[in-house]
């Protein structure tokens, strides 16, 4: 049976209590060697069924795919680590795939267990209206636009939810997730896991936390956005890091480089005033992929600048280049990025995936306070999330809201954070849990246990196996 065929099950009663422990222990985990090419040796794969709708224990199914390699040193052994992976959407068996060879020495004392989350079934059999963006998205100036961009949306999601047949267009919520990793955790017949969340996978992690703590053995945070708090103060945190450390950086660099398009000029004050003009008469432009378009300073200040400056400085480079066009008329150097973003994030296939957590804005109020509180801390930068948007128009309630995440029961946990993108989002996170440790990266990047970092991963082998955190302050160099 493929794996497109395997992850669409509908059929067999499962009888579960909702917030107890469901039922997988009695069905079994069946391994067997993983199929295909670049599989590390020894990997087993596995599928395990949970319910569409874990209020419905015994309506629909979902099968989810597993994988795991074994400890290496089973005399040793302590148990096993669930990866928890990103997105959503991401798939977690490849994150272990790729991870493999850097976590060999966690793996001498730990099966590493991966999954592919339910958000991958529904992106492999999400009907073909799921993949049409709603609109291309803006930034509304007054009521009636937020409230026609909200209209246009809610009207792309009733759409996509009915012509939806596998159900999960309400249920894709991080709730509904940590009730499956409940499930491959009793399938595995572990008391407790041992857990690595990256990125997106900090929203099904605290869902996890909430639900389960008693499940907890350990959990290792990397990257990790903190949703208890709300999208709107993890957006705040971002702009402050871009607008303090990370732009400043940017100038910086520019003034002392020639080969910089904007060298021998105030890099900051040339993009403010891009912005500003652009926000007033939009740049018009034609996309290679999406056609024509225009981009306003919204459309620049989110999706114009990349942080992390690449290899030789490359996408710096660039970004010179097109301000110093898109200043003269000409956007191309934004157009196939911003054009983009701003359509896919109105694709109510993938935003399906992250609604139900609580991102998008309830009102034109909370709209326009959002603005007002980014364009403050923010001024090369600030403006309504583009998430927060495209969520506006979702049509159903928020079924895992934003809210204060109860910590008695959890183990301390560690964090692992890049001084440039993403330390605010996992220290507000790890900062909840009592005795917990946030490790700062000195330096870009994301997800630090994917990238081969080799400071982080002794942190979070030293955690997992000892269950021993650095002191408070701890700092790798960038590698």
């Amino acid at each position: 049976m493929s794996g497109k065929t395997r992850a669409l099950v509908v059929g067999a009663a499962m009888a579960a209590a909702l917030a107890g422990t469901p039922p997988a222990a009695a069905q079994g985990l069946t391994w067997r060697a993983c199929p295909g090419e670049n599989v590390p040796k020894g990997m087993e794969c596995a599928t395990i069924e949970v319910p569409v709708d874990w209020a419905k224990p015994d309506g629909p199914k979902i099968a989810l795919d597993l994988a795991r390699l074994p400890a290496t040193e089973p005399a040793r052994r302590i148990g096993s680590v669930l990866g928890i992976p990103g997105g959503p959407g991401a798939k977690g068996i490849d994150d272990l795939k790729r991870a493999a060879s850097d976590l060999a020495e966690l793996g001498h004392r730990f099966d590493l267990v991966a999954y592919n989350p339910r958000t991958t079934v529904w992106r492999d059999h999400q009907p073909a209206s799921c993949k049409q963006p709603g609109t291309t998205l803006y930034e509304p100036r007054n009521r009636r636009q937020y409230e026609a961009l909200s209209a246009t949306m809610a009207k792309a999601f009733r759409t996509c939810q009915n012509d939806d047949r596998t159900g999960l267009f309400a249920h894709m919520d991080s709730l509904s997730v940590a009730r499956d990793m409940e499930a491959v955790r009793a399938g595995l017949g572990e008391e407790r896991l041992s857990f690595m969340a990256n990125s997106y996978g900090g929203v099904p992690a605290a869902a996890y936390a909430r639900l389960f703590p008693q499940r907890i053995r350990a959990m290792y945070l990397d990257g990790t956005i903190n949703q208890t708090t709300g999208w709107l103060g993890q957006g705040l945190l971002s702009l402050r890091q871009m607008e303090r450390l990370v732009f400043p950086t940017f100038t910086d660099w520019c003034a002392t480089t020639p080969a910089c398009a904007l060298h021998g000029e105030d890099a900051g004050a040339v993009w403010r005033k891009l912005t500003r003009d652009a926000d007033r008469k939009p740049i018009p432009v034609t996309s290679s992929q999406f056609g024509k378009g225009e981009l306003t300073g919204w459309h620049l200040r989110s999706f114009g600048f990349v942080g992390d400056p690449g290899p030789g400085n490359s996408r710096w480079l660039a970004f010179a280049d097109a301000v110093d066009k898109a200043r003269r008329g000409d956007g191309s150097g934004f157009a196939d990025f911003a054009l983009g973003n701003a359509r896919v994030w109105a694709t109510p296939g993938l935003l399906a995936m992250t609604c139900g957590d609580d991102r998008g804005f309830t009102s034109y109020a909370q709209f326009r306070e959002a603005r007002r509180r980014s364009r403050a801390v923010s001024p090369h930068f600030g403006g309504a999330g583009f998430d927060a948007l495209a969520c506006a128009g979702w049509p159903l309630p928020a079924a895992n809201p934003s809210r204060p995440l109860p910590v008695r029961g959890l183990p301390p946990f560690l964090g692992v954070g890049t001084t440039w993108v993403d330390y605010g989002w996992t220290e507000s996170f790890t900062k909840m849990i009592p005795g917990s440790v946030t490790v700062a990266y000195d330096g870009p990047g994301h997800v630090m246990y994917l990238s081969g970092k080799k400071c982080p991963i002794r942190h979070a082998t030293t955690y997992l196996v000892d269950l021993k955190l650095p002191p408070p302050g701890t700092v790798c160099p960038a590698e």
